[in-house]
């Protein structure tokens, strides 16, 4: 993994995700924190417009940023749906820099929105695991769980009231209750 200097307000670290880039410093609203880089690719030329990876940062219709170069750090912030910045996107210098939207605290993961075409092809079959998507599903299950909790008592109940009791299992005659002694019938 490449080493990151003490100056950088980010780190390389373990995610929920796999690998994720984490704020050491403060990091204020607005503030540019990393660019993503790599070779740029033409969508015109055929053999670079075949290059299939998770790296691929597209500028325009025609520019893409190959962001898998060992370098680029950028390309280990991951999504999320509430992200904490957004990427800064200037297609014609062929630039895309990490800006942040929100306030960030040491110890915080950096994460932006990859968008809706990335999320579909990528994220949408295994599920996305950001903090708000987990939040999201464990309510989800939580409520679920509840439901069934219900239908099982409310079935318990209607059992329980077909069961016949004990005192609706004695016969009756003319009013009186019959029951077994000795195994006699008595009145």
């Amino acid at each position: 993994m490449p080493a990151t200097s003490s100056n950088k307000p980010y780190r390389v670290g373990r995610s929920k995700t796999g690998l994720g880039l984490f704020a050491t410093k403060p990091i204020k609203k607005g503030t540019r924190i990393i660019r993503y880089y790599g070779p740029i690719l033409d969508s015109r030329i055929p053999e670079q417009d075949e290059i299939e990876n998770k790296y691929l940062f597209e500028l325009n219709g025609r520019w893409t940023i190959d962001g898998s170069v060992r370098k680029n750090l950028a390309r280990y912030i991951n999504h999320s749906c509430r992200p904490n910045a957004e990427s800064d996107v200037r297609p014609r210098e062929r630039k895309v820099f990490i800006r942040a939207i929100k306030n960030i605290e040491p110890g915080d993961e950096i994460n932006y929105d990859y968008g809706t075409d990335y999320f579909k092809a990528y994220l949408k079959p295994i599920g996305c695991k950001c903090v708000s998507c987990e939040a999201k599903r464990k309510k989800l299950r939580a409520e679920e769980r509840a439901e069934r909790a219900k239908v099982k008592a409310r079935t318990e109940v209607k059992a329980a009231k077909k069961a016949p009791t004990k005192a609706a299992k004695k016969k009756k005659l003319n009013g009186h209750a019959l029951g077994k002694v000795n195994g006699r019938a008595r009145a």
